[in-house]
């Protein structure tokens, strides 16, 4: 995201398993931003922004645990500005960043698998309940086995942590209007339902989590609650793409984006959803 010569980027992930669709860029060739807003410390969220940090100077914005992991990968510690929600940042003369608690998708239950069926159960679970002894996060049933063995091997190759460190979204207010980002899909809608940004940017993946449970629905149902709490005027969608076959599927395509439309007619009528590819371009303030 570029504000006249400001440049952030929204997480930092952009070298990816083999197999999944190339994103045309590598955090490797990335030679000049000035921030780095990290919503929380899984690997494909926060991989990358090591290296962004040492070749450009950026700050990375990110939670307690992103800045230890950053340290550990020779982050000097002045380019780590650490957050928990409630910090308002200076990231130029005429834009600042305001940080907000965010919760992570409910990756220990069972998500469905196609965005408009409905998902329920799950509820009320202590921690020790949703996370049992030997209880880790695996590969679909089905899954091509050369596949997931490629994919894990990726994922013990990226930096990162197992814990989330506390989710974080983010409202980037500039002169021409606001952004709401988050990375993951969760919400506590009290805290983002007085926001009202401009535009917003919102995680479509896995089994939602609202205010602090697993939401009994679709994941296409929470895509247009979270937009009815924000009301922007413009909608985007990420971490909805084949990050990661054969875990992930793309949602990216017209055909995958139809329910999301028709839920935004029902609930936000008002929203324009905007689809951009990879490195295509796009305002986002007039």
């Amino acid at each position: 995201m570029t504000v006249d010569d400001l440049v952030v980027y929204l997480d930092a992930y952009m070298d990816r398993v083999p197999s999944a669709p190339p994103a045309g860029l590598s955090a490797l060739d990335v030679d000049h931003t000035d921030f780095v807003l990290v919503g929380h410390s899984h690997f494909d969220h926060l991989a990358g922004a090591e290296h962004i940090a040492k070749n450009t100077g950026a700050r990375n914005i990110g939670s307690n645990e992103t800045a230890h992991v950053m340290l550990d990968e020779g982050v000097p510690q002045e380019q780590l500005l650490r957050a928990q929600g409630g910090e308002h940042f200076r990231l130029s003369d005429t834009v600042t960043v305001r940080v907000y608690p965010n919760l992570h998708s409910c990756i220990w239950s069972t998500a469905a698998e196609n965005p408009g069926e409905i998902a329920a159960g799950d509820y009320g679970l202590t921690e020790d309940e949703r996370w049992p002894p030997g209880r880790r996060l695996m590969m679909p049933d089905g899954a091509d086995s050369e596949g997931a063995r490629v994919a894990m091997e990726h994922v013990e190759s990226c930096t990162g942590s197992h814990e989330t460190g506390g989710a974080l979204a983010y409202l980037i207010e500039t002169p021409e209007g606001s952004i709401f980002y988050h990375d993951t899909s969760g919400c506590w809608t009290r805290v983002i339902g007085d926001l009202h940004p401009d535009v917003a940017i919102i995680a479509m993946a896995g089994r939602p989590n609202v205010d602090g449970e697993p939401t009994q629905g679709s994941l296409t149902q929470f895509g247009g609650r979270v937009t009815e709490l924000l009301k922007p005027q413009m909608l985007f969608l990420g971490h909805h793409d084949a990050w990661m076959p054969p875990r992930t599927r793309d949602m990216t395509t017209e055909e995958a984006l139809a329910p999301v439309r028709e839920e935004l007619s029902r609930v936000a009528p008002g929203v324009r959803l905007a689809n951009v590819d990879y490195l295509e371009g796009t305002r986002l303030l007039a």
